[in-house]
């Protein structure tokens, strides 16, 4: 068996070019659209924010291809919906909103023209994809990843030395952060 990789066309543009060339890739023949979400590069050395990707495909009979459309937003800025060409989006726009916070200029459902909650519940407090966010209940019980030498064996054997400190999974912040 060939282990065959291809890479996807990307159409990359800036924020305030979103829309003019979600536009015209669409006349271009990619009018099936597949999905929307954000990639977190907030940690990014230059331009740090987040990269908003659509993935379109052309669906003409015998030319069947697929791209991506990508622009990097910083963080607490909007972007222009694509709803009015998608009606399909709205989910992805709302879903996008809800775990990154990113902003849909224009989104319109059913004339709601606002991004409601998708997935979690009222009041709940933060955009859990973002890679700033602290896992509350990793904070909160303590981490199962590394046993402790010495803990819990009945075989008889002689006591193990002390116990190393324990380990905290990654984004979970010092004890000085608060009480858990």
């Amino acid at each position: 068996m060939t282990d065959q990789t291809h890479e996807i066309p990307t159409v990359c543009c800036e924020p305030g070019e979103w829309r003019q060339t979600l536009e015209r890739v669409r006349g271009e023949g990619f009018d099936f659209f597949d999905f929307l979400t954000a990639v977190d590069q907030t940690d990014a050395d230059e331009r740090p924010g987040f990269d908003v990707v659509v993935h379109l495909y052309d669906m003409t009979p015998g030319a069947l291809c697929e791209t991506f459309v990508q622009t990097r937003v910083a963080d607490g800025a909007t972007l222009a919906s694509c709803t009015p060409l998608w009606s399909g989006a709205a989910w992805h726009e709302r879903e996008t909103y809800e775990m990154f916070g990113i902003g849909f200029d224009g989104y319109s459902e059913a004339g709601s023209g606002k991004l409601r909650k998708l997935l979690l519940p009222d009041g709940f407090d933060g955009n859990p994809l973002r890679k700033s966010f602290v896992l509350v209940a990793r904070a909160s019980k303590p981490w199962p990843g590394a046993k402790e030498p010495g803990g819990g064996g009945t075989d008889g054997a002689k006591p193990a030395r002390a116990p190393r400190r324990r380990l905290q999974p990654p984004g979970v912040p010092d004890e000085s952060w608060g009480p858990r």
